[in-house]
Formats: structure tokens, sequence, C-alpha cells
């Protein structure tokens, strides 16, 4: 076989050339992800919440008969798809740097108007609830959240009852809560209304890693006034992996 003039053959040249093409190409990739802000393998990624609507990953029918269908339809294309865009329009009126995480503003929410608290609350609250619920769920935590779970609570049954609790007694509309706070420990509580644990106005505050909604409009086509039926079905359809990336991204 002919050699080219600096001893390599054609074979070899050919080689090493794509070798480096390759490598320009993984090397401009990550040029182009990091000037976009997108950090690939971030673990952390998972604790960040767009401004928008993010799209169901299962369809409206697919946790039933534990929330049924016509349920998520309205709850998350009329409700949250409300809050969405309220948002939306608070974050124009008020001229948020939207470049910052949703939940840096959630934590200074008190320098905002009712309007954003409400929205904004309102559109982290559903959007992690879709995220922590899936079909073919359900059963209990592994790994080191169960392991956290079983140290703060001392048994996985004691954590369903303490969070069933929250639930079922938040008086009026509001969200029951798993976080972890800052000291790594977790611990169960409810917020009113929109509000969240991330929020500086809140006196119950954390990371959350799982949240259910116990505003009327989350059951009560199904369930109507047993609000205690929805919060014990709601362990069927808890996505645990999302839960416990959720913590360990948090700590």
């Amino acid at each position: 076989m002919k050699n080219l003039e600096n001893g390599l053959s054609r074979r070899e040249f050919l080689s090493n050339t794509s070798k480096a093409g390759l490598a320009v190409s993984l090397v401009g990739t990550g040029i182009l992800s990091a000037c976009s802000g997108e950090v690939k393998g971030d673990s952390k990624a998972i604790l960040v919440t767009s401004f928008s609507q993010t799209p169901l990953a299962y369809d409206f029918s697919a946790l039933a008969p534990h929330i049924d269908a016509m349920t998520m339809e309205i709850h998350y294309t009329k409700h949250a798809a409300g809050y969405a865009k309220n948002l939306g329009d608070a974050i124009g009126e008020e001229n948020v740097d939207t470049n910052k995480p949703l939940e840096d503003l959630l934590a200074n929410i008190s320098q905002y108007s009712t309007k954003m608290r409400n929205n904004g609350g309102g559109h982290f609250n559903h959007e992690l609830f879709w995220k922590i619920m899936s079909p073919n769920a359900g059963g209990q935590p592994e790994g080191q959240l169960a392991e956290a779970i079983n140290s703060a609570f001392g048994s996985y049954e004691a954590f369903v009852e303490q969070f069933e609790t929250a639930a079922k007694t938040r008086f009026g509309s509001g969200w029951a809560w798993l976080v972890v706070g800052e000291d790594k420990k977790l611990t169960v509580g409810s917020t009113p209304n929109q509000d969240n644990p991330l929020m500086d106005i809140s006196d119950f505050k954390g990371t959350p890693l799982l949240g259910i909604d116990v505003w009327e409009h989350a059951y009560y086509l199904n369930y109507q006034n047993r609000r205690p039926d929805y919060v014990t079905a709601f362990w069927n359809v808890i996505n645990w992996n999302t839960v416990s990336d959720r913590y360990m991204a948090a700590l």
C-alpha cells in the first residue's frame, strides 16, 4: 500500500483524522452546552423548576383508579395551566429575572406581590406533584431515603401516619409535605393555599421531596368529601425513585 509523506498509510491517516474530528466534535458540544447553561449529569438539576408548564409524562388516565382521568385532565389543563399563565403575567409585571431558578424567587417571595406568591407557589407545587407520581408506582422507598425515613420517624409506617395526619388535618385548601431541612433531616408538615416550604414567609421550611395537593379540585370528582380516602390512595401512585433522587440531590 502506498504511504503518505508522513509515513502513514491511507488507512491510518483516515482513522486518525476520524478520531480527531470526533474529538473536536465532542469538545465543541461541551462548549455549546456550557454556553447554553446546560449542565450534563448535574444531579441537582432535579431540584430546579421551569417557569413554564411542562408536559405530563403519562396519560390523564394513567393513575386511575386512584386518581381518575377527568380529575387529572381538569387539574392539569385548567388549574395548573392557570397558575403557569398567571405566573408568566406576574413575571412580566414585576420584571423578574428568569435566568435565576424559580426556587430563588420563592425563597424571596416576601419581596413580591400576592399574585406572584399565589401563582409562583401554585406552579411550583403542581410541577412537583406531577413528577412525584407515575403509573405502576407505589410500594416503599429504598436505599438512603428509606434509612433516612426510619431514622427520622422510627419506621415507614410511622412516617405514613404522620404524613396522612398532616394532609387530612390541613384546614381548608393546602398541601402536605415531606421535606429535608438544612440539617439534612426529614420532617413532615403542611402549608395553606399555594404556599410551600421554600418560601421565606412559610413557618414550615425545607426542600420539598414529596407533596400532596389537598385542594378539593385535586380529588372531589372521585372522592367528594372523603379526603382521607384520597390521601390513602395517594401512596399507590408515588414514584419513589423521583423522591429519592430529590433527596440525594438535596444532601
